[in-house]
């Protein structure tokens, strides 16, 4: 039976769904200031499409409203729910979505209660989460090199949507199946939303796309929206997006993920203090953050040092215990 594990990290919550054995979902949620659900107070501050399209400026920042109402005019106070978080892309950033909404002010769901029932896993004894592959799921995340039986998926994030391409020696409608299916599991276990395609085999015949299609309706949970496979072996997928996915959240912030994953590693392996030796890029977003040192001392009960390495890239620092 499938389960969520829930660990309280440090900078950071991390939530994965095991069953055999297998992440089936994983989710890291982050301290942002807009979260998906939450209704918050502001003001129009523009008009960009009357009757379509604004901005509400609220104390964490603008949010892009869509449908704006005709009848609003600039500087008048409204509420509105996010519906999704702010997001940063490659070349830009996104602001946050929301709606104008009459509900009361609320703050959002955290990622504790969207799991529901939980097991909590603390930083010491056993390890759950590396048991369940926590590692691999991240450089899987970061590289977006993704194997299963017979071929391997590579992720790519644009500005347009999530695209997977596909490379195998199983014969064309074998392979087309098989990355059909190894594409939803990648798409659920990383929280993937959005428009999303994924550029299969091409097969000759409609009843092989047809199982290709069939394939990855028998992996991904609904809600979701997909087109036919096509003649050139496209499918489209399309899924709500409410916040970033895995992927999207360490490579928009390759440095701060990386010091993050050491923190969690220092929590188990640093009693009494410890050494964490990184990229210098590493370092300074540690060093930024205090209070993750801190945080971190107070679990272990000894200080962290910290020593930038220069010939380190960015994932591969490491913790030394004293």
């Amino acid at each position: 039976m499938a389960e969520w594990l829930y660990e309280e990290g440090i900078g950071e919550n991390r939530a994965i769904l095991v069953e055999d054995g297998r992440v089936l979902e994983a989710a890291i949620e982050l301290p942002v200031a807009l979260k998906a659900g939450a209704v918050v107070p502001g003001r129009v501050s523009a008009i960009l499409i009357k009757g379509r399209r604004g901005l509400v400026a609220t104390r964490a920042g603008d949010v892009l409203v869509e449908p704006l109402p005709a009848e609003l005019t600039e500087g008048q106070g409204v509420r509105v729910e996010i519906v999704r978080e702010p997001l940063s892309e490659e070349g830009r950033d996104k602001i946050a979505k929301g709606r104008v909404t009459d509900h009361a002010e609320r703050e959002a769901t955290t990622l504790r209660d969207r799991i529901g029932p939980s097991i909590d896993v603390r930083p010491f004894g056993s390890d759950p989460f590396e048991k369940a592959g926590w590692s691999d799921l991240l450089e899987e995340a970061r590289t977006g090199q993704i194997a299963f039986a017979g071929g391997a998926l590579r992720m790519n994030l644009t500005p347009a949507m999530t695209l997977f391409d596909v490379d195998g020696a199983l014969p064309p409608a074998e392979l087309a199946v098989a990355a059909a299916a190894a594409a939803a599991a990648a798409i659920r276990r990383f929280g993937i939303g959005g428009s999303i395609g994924i550029d299969l085999p091409t097969v000759a015949s409609k009843a092989e796309r047809q199982r290709a299609a069939a394939a990855l309706d028998a992996v991904l949970p609904p809600p979701f929206e997909r087109t036919a496979v096509n003649g050139f072996g496209f499918l489209q997928v399309v899924r709500r997006r409410e916040r970033a996915s895995l992927p999207e959240i360490i490579r928009a912030d390759p440095a701060g993920a990386a010091a993050r994953a050491l923190l969690r590693r220092a929590e188990r392996q640093a009693a009494g203090g410890c050494a964490i030796v990184a990229a210098p890029a590493v370092v300074a977003r540690l060093e930024a953050h205090v209070e993750w040192l801190e945080t971190l001392a107070r679990r272990t009960g000894g200080v962290a040092t910290l020593r930038a390495d220069p010939a380190l890239p960015t994932w591969s620092g490491h913790v030394q215990p004293r």
